[in-house]
């Protein structure tokens, strides 16, 4: 696919800053007719993107439609039912010492923006933040991975068939367009990706001052507790950490087993990952693969840094790495310092929760967190780290409820979105204060004549 050039971006940068400027994107009417427009082109498009996901990812049109689609769906009919009450001007309480004076918040919308989208989940991570930009009323250049090739071409035609390229439009390219879009003057930036990238993107907008949202990730950690359900543990934990083959944002990274439950907790994992894919996990319509030969390559040399006890086989053709548990790892090697992005699970032994938690906040916070057990105990182990989000036993889910923020806390991110906090991420909360002219308190004004009788009102 032709990458776009320098000067085309440069080109869009600023058809963009003219059609903002003239306040087009700001009109309430306008915002929900392309909410809608988005809306019909996502059920016309909706063949082509499984497709495409199948091509660039093997990801079944099932779980295509769970994690990515109706994900975004859900988003727009939220959008569609509550922006009018979010974007209504909303009165506020003033304090005595401002009589006669009314006070309210504004949202008006950044302005022009650029959102930059991982591979994992390209249509979902793509499209959701472009809801609330739309929302909110700005403009936006959109830029995809280069490993989802197949739906970038998907994404290109449904983007330019559906909106202007004065309002959104989408771009295509590696690293040399990235650098290109970052030297550009943004009104906010939203890139989802790895810590490593976050940063690159976090010194590129200080030379601007352009505030970010950043969707990384990191190491998250799930625990199973001596009086965990095994089995609904195990079956969650299966799924969350084979989701997408692991290569998901939130996904179990890491695993402590409580030494009493360890070995059944092994061979009930083993049963549940049979029970979700059949006994031959590469024969499975639904188990994706690795992206490209280089995220294969990096995940399956984890393999030797433990003991296999379940799963452990690969198939470099198909890009294929079964779900595999590592037993006896060490807390320094490679699969214990890097985000795994993949099937391979650890296993840490613990007795005492105080040891997972001295363990977890010794190290970045995680951008996930799971506690399966009591769920008191989950309540405080949640007391004593910190996270993103976290279930109480269930893995991945409190991404489903748009109700909830999502977003990182330290090397896992900064800033959240979905339902209102994705009109929230795109919107400034101006504070105004409308003083009437039928009275002038002479309180503030010099020589301060009546200061005491305000000390008085204060107190």
């Amino acid at each position: 696919m032709e990458e776009t050039t320098k000067e085309k971006i440069s080109q869009i940068v600023q058809v963009q800053r003219a059609y903002f400027k003239s306040g087009a994107t700001k009109d309430l009417k306008f915002r929900m007719e392309q909410l809608k427009k988005l809306q019909s082109a996502i059920t016309k498009w909706e063949p082509q993107i499984y497709e495409a996901l199948w091509q660039d990812l093997h990801k079944s049109e099932e779980e295509a439609y769970l994690t990515e689609v109706s994900i975004v769906t859900g988003e727009i009919r939220c959008h569609i039912k509550h922006l009018r009450h979010w974007a209504r001007r909303k009165k506020l309480s003033s304090p005595l010492t401002l009589f006669p004076s009314r006070s309210y918040i504004v949202n008006e919308p950044l302005g022009n923006t650029l959102i930059v989208s991982p591979w994992n989940y390209p249509f979902q991570l793509l499209i959701n933040p472009l809801v609330g930009c739309i929302s909110a009323g700005c403009t936006a250049i959109l830029k995809t991975s280069p490993d989802s090739e197949k739906l970038t071409e998907v994404l290109r035609k449904m983007i330019n068939e559906t909106f202007e390229e004065k309002y959104i439009a989408l771009t295509c390219g590696g690293k040399y367009v990235n650098t290109s879009l970052f030297e550009q003057r943004f009104d906010l930036i939203f890139f989802t990706g790895s810590p490593m990238l976050g940063k690159v993107v976090m010194a590129a907008a200080s030379k601007n001052l352009t505030p970010v949202i950043l969707e990384l990730g990191g190491k998250s950690p799930c625990i199973v507790d001596k009086d965990a359900d095994i089995v609904k543990a195990a079956r969650r934990i299966a799924w969350g950490k084979t989701l997408n083959c692991g290569q998901t944002c939130i996904a179990p990274d890491y695993i402590f087993l409580n030494k009493d439950i360890k070995g059944k907790f092994i061979e009930t994992f083993k049963k549940e990952i049979e029970h979700l894919y059949g006994a031959d996990t590469q024969q499975s319509a639904f188990y994706v693969r690795m992206v490209n030969d280089k995220a294969f390559e990096r995940v399956a040399a984890y393999l030797k840094d433990g003991n296999i006890v379940a799963g452990g086989k690969y198939d470099s053709k198909e890009r294929y790495i079964e779900p595999t548990l590592l037993d006896n790892v060490n807390e320094d090697s490679p699969v214990m310092q890097e985000e795994i992005f993949g099937p391979i699970f650890p296993i840490l032994e613990f007795q005492n929760r105080s040891e997972v938690v001295d363990f977890i906040t010794e190290r970045e916070k995680p951008l996930a967190l799971y506690y399966f057990g009591n769920e008191k105990n989950g309540w405080d182990m949640i007391r004593k780290t910190s996270s993103g989000g976290a279930c109480i036993n269930d893995t991945i889910m409190h991404i489903g409820n748009d109700r909830l923020p999502f977003g990182g806390v330290g090397n896992s991110g900064m800033g959240h979105y979905h339902g209102r906090e994705s009109f929230n991420a795109f919107s400034h909360q101006r504070s105004i204060v409308a003083t009437p002219t039928w009275t002038d308190l002479p309180f503030r004004y010099m020589p301060y004549k009546f200061i005491h009788l305000m000390r008085l009102l204060l107190k």
